[in-house]
């Protein structure tokens, strides 16, 4: 086995991977889901149908609106009962298809075949066809992602197993129970790029699902298990890609300018399906856990299905435990949702339902300059000083000082003694650099 790397920076938050002993379960399917037309970074879908109108699970309910962006299929099999705006688990309101469940109607079947004798065209065709995003939490495009200019060769594909946010263990189990279809995964991803090399990254905190791959991949000389150390954000893909080959992304630049791709394991498994079955995207493995649910685990769940009959398809919430906070994601990245009626999409990998315990937050006080967050930041930058300028409103000083490298992973906020909400000022910091960027070529003219 190889020695564990890692990255400069960074912390190690407790690890709560409570549910890691649990095996993936399969919930029923929903009554009722909601599929909202933006799952995905790029432009939204289109609506494609109108109420009344009768759908079939696999088929297109909202067309691409773009290159960048990917088309949205019905989960369920039935018919569409509204089109509209409805909350978003992001916050705001956002259009979306609504289907409510046909029972009499049977699930399409799906054959199977060796994707890896199609064509690359047609590999990236399927892909895209199936509505793939990056399920690691990014959602970024996948058909986009394996389509990198010929100036960039893609000599190695790193998969991302790291699954290094707290209490989320649903890679893990799928890395467990589903290993071949990862390598599968994989094995088409490197085709799609040509791709000479494969390397699966596992914090060494998963010691089975690292004998897991290392003994189905004795055969496969070209791809190997890259065990890491376990600290956060060791998933990010700038840490990822240092980690396992010491290669440095620029600023402003990606991870294709340095000869690699990444996609999370959850996605490979899931191109697995795209290709080999031509099997759209409509369901994905989510994490159930905290102190508040009856049954934590890892749960594979229709993709529009809410949150809360989720919760309820799993056993429901504990009767004797108040529901304090209710986290979409994990602990440092995700966010607390304020309605458990919207619903799990594409990118949604965990769902905690925390207790007072907890959620419990420290209280806020000023800064005490003591550094804690530049140690802890993995891109290597002046969190105190961005967030400065920030609430002073220097949009060009913070551009200048690296303000788009940020990766939001929170370790600045973890690491702060102030409990400062310092990813919160970062988000307002990047959209408003943003802004600012594209006004200056009018400023210009």
């Amino acid at each position: 086995m190889l020695e564990p790397k890692s990255f400069a920076g960074g912390l190690h938050p407790p690890e709560m991977k409570l549910t890691s002993d649990k095996a993936i379960k399969n919930l029923p399917l929903p009554d009722r889901v909601v599929l909202h037309v933006s799952q995905h970074i790029g432009a939204p879908a289109k609506p494609s149908h109108k109420i009344t109108d009768k759908v079939s699970c696999g088929e297109v309910v909202a067309e691409a609106g773009g290159y960048v962006s990917a088309p949205i299929h019905a989960t369920i099999s039935g018919s569409v009962i509204a089109v509209g705006n409805f909350m978003h688990p992001f916050g705001v309101p956002s259009p979306a298809i609504v289907i409510e469940r046909d029972p009499a109607v049977a699930e399409p079947p799906f054959t199977s075949e060796n994707g890896l004798e199609l064509s690359v065209a047609e590999i990236k065709k399927r892909i895209q066809d199936s509505g793939m995003v990056g399920l690691g939490g990014a959602t970024f495009p996948t058909h986009v992602k394996l389509s990198p200019p010929d100036t960039k060769p893609i000599d190695t594909v790193i998969l991302n197993g790291v699954e290094c946010e707290p209490a989320l263990t649903s890679d893990h189990r799928l890395m467990l129970e589903e290993t071949d279809k990862v390598i599968n995964g994989l094995q088409l991803i490197m085709k799609a790029l040509n791709a000479k090399n494969g390397i699966i990254g596992v914090e060494n905190n998963k010691p089975d699902a690292i004998k897991a791959l290392d003994d189905k991949l004795k055969a496969l000389p070209n791809i190997t298990v890259q065990p890491l150390k376990v600290k956060y954000p060791q998933g990010g893909e700038k840490q990822l890609i240092y980690a396992c080959l010491g290669r440095e992304i620029p600023s402003g630049s990606l991870p294709m300018d340095v000869g690699v791709v990444v996609q999370n394991v959850a996605s490979a498994a899931a191109i697995a399906d795209a290709v080999n079955m031509k099997r759209p995207l409509l369901e994905r493995i989510v994490t159930l856990a905290g102190n508040c649910v009856a049954n934590p685990g890892n749960y594979r769940v229709r993709i529009g299905t809410t949150v809360c009959d989720f919760i309820e398809m799993t056993g429901g919430l504990k009767k004797d435990v108040p529901l304090k906070k209710v986290i979409m994601g994990g602990p440092m990245m995700g966010f607390a949702l304020f309605d458990l009626h919207i619903p799990i999409i594409k990118g949604t990998s965990g769902v905690l339902c925390w207790d007072s315990e907890e959620a419990a937050q420290p209280h806020e006080t000023s800064c005490l300059r003591c550094g804690s967050c530049i140690r802890a930041c993995p891109m290597g930058l002046m969190p105190q000083k961005m967030k400065q300028l920030i609430d002073h409103r220097k949009w060009d000083k913070v551009d200048e000082i690296g303000m788009l490298d940020c990766i939001e992973c929170g370790c600045c906020a973890y690491a702060c003694p102030s409990a400062l909400p310092l990813v919160q000022s970062f988000k307002l910091g990047k959209k408003n650099v943003m802004a600012e960027r594209k006004k200056a070529p009018a400023n210009k003219g």
